[in-house]
């Protein structure tokens, strides 16, 4: 008999990782860095570059549950204390979704989830 290897596959099997949105967030600001590497930043996170370029996918196409893109506008003076404020929704096609005072969050979140599903 000879000590060679009998051909067997080492079979490894790897718990499924689940990120937060703030972690995904987080390694994804990472690869913006200037001088930054994806797949330095993927391999110290124990991840695959295609992970990365999904979540940056999903993050640019507004998917991910907490990541809607925000443009703060100036033009107006900021409103005075006991005052309420004033929220500009932009989507694409020219649809702009206004909230003034106080408003209901259940119907303001029933609007956002029409105005997100007009993109898809």
């Amino acid at each position: 008999m000879s000590d060679r290897n009998d051909g067997g596959v080492l079979v490894r099997i790897e718990r499924r990782r689940r990120w937060s949105d703030e972690e995904k967030l987080a390694i994804l600001k990472e690869t913006t860095e200037p001088g930054a590497i994806i797949s330095s930043v993927a391999r110290r996170h124990g991840i695959g570059t295609g992970q990365l370029y999904t979540w940056r996918r999903h993050l640019l196409h507004g998917a991910m549950a907490g990541f809607v893109p925000v443009e703060l506008a100036t033009s107006s003076p900021p409103p005075k204390a006991g005052e309420a404020g004033r929220i500009e929704i932009r989507a694409g096609g020219g649809l702009t979704v206004s909230v003034g005072g106080v408003v209901d969050r259940g119907a303001l979140t029933l609007v956002l989830d029409v105005v997100r599903g007009l993109d898809h």
